[in-house]
């Protein structure tokens, strides 16, 4: 049976790297952001229907990979990003990612911590209030009761760190 794991958090807490570690680590898939292809298509600031948008396609490519994966499959992002992303900007979720978030849910949740340096990126908007950040994704996680982990260190350490969260769901 397949399991999903969410790698998740705010800004520049190395969810991709982490991602792509796992996945290599385990052998397995990982389902890219797909904000990263999306976004820089814009000639215009981002909307809320293209953070609706944004959640649609990270959903079908999430599907579209795990068609083809057996055991584990890392996902680097999920809906608790779209939702703090949409309330923090606008002020308001649209219904369909609050919904998915609710039903949507996965095996486990790596919960990146923001003790690894901000890295400038054209995407990023929130090099100063990362921890703020942490506690909303920290906050939404544990109302849910979603089975989560928080992923902390750097390197070797934090990969490390993760490994045994996973290894611990395969338990």
């Amino acid at each position: 049976m397949l399991k999903r794991i969410a790698i998740t958090g705010p800004e520049s807490t190395g969810k991709t790297r982490l991602a792509k570690e796992l996945a290599a680590y385990f052998h397995t898939n990982r389902v890219p952001e797909f904000s990263r292809s999306y976004l820089p298509q814009l000639e215009r600031k981002y909307t809320a229907g293209d953070i609706l948008a944004i959640a649609k396609g990270q959903l079908e490519n999430e599907e579209r990979v795990a068609g083809k994966t057996k055991g584990l499959l890392f996902c680097d992002t999920d809906f608790t990003v779209t939702k703090i992303w949409a309330e923090v900007v606008f002020g308001a979720c649209p219904r369909w990612i609050d919904e998915q978030f609710e039903e949507h849910v996965y095996d486990l949740y790596l919960l990146c911590y923001p003790d690894l340096p901000w890295e400038p990126d054209p995407l990023r908007e929130n090099p100063h209030d990362r921890l703020r950040l942490f506690g909303l994704y920290r906050k939404a996680l544990e109302e849910k009761g979603f089975n989560f982990a928080v992923v902390s260190g750097e390197g070797r350490e934090r990969l490390k760190n993760a490994v045994n969260f996973v290894e611990s769901l395969m338990a």
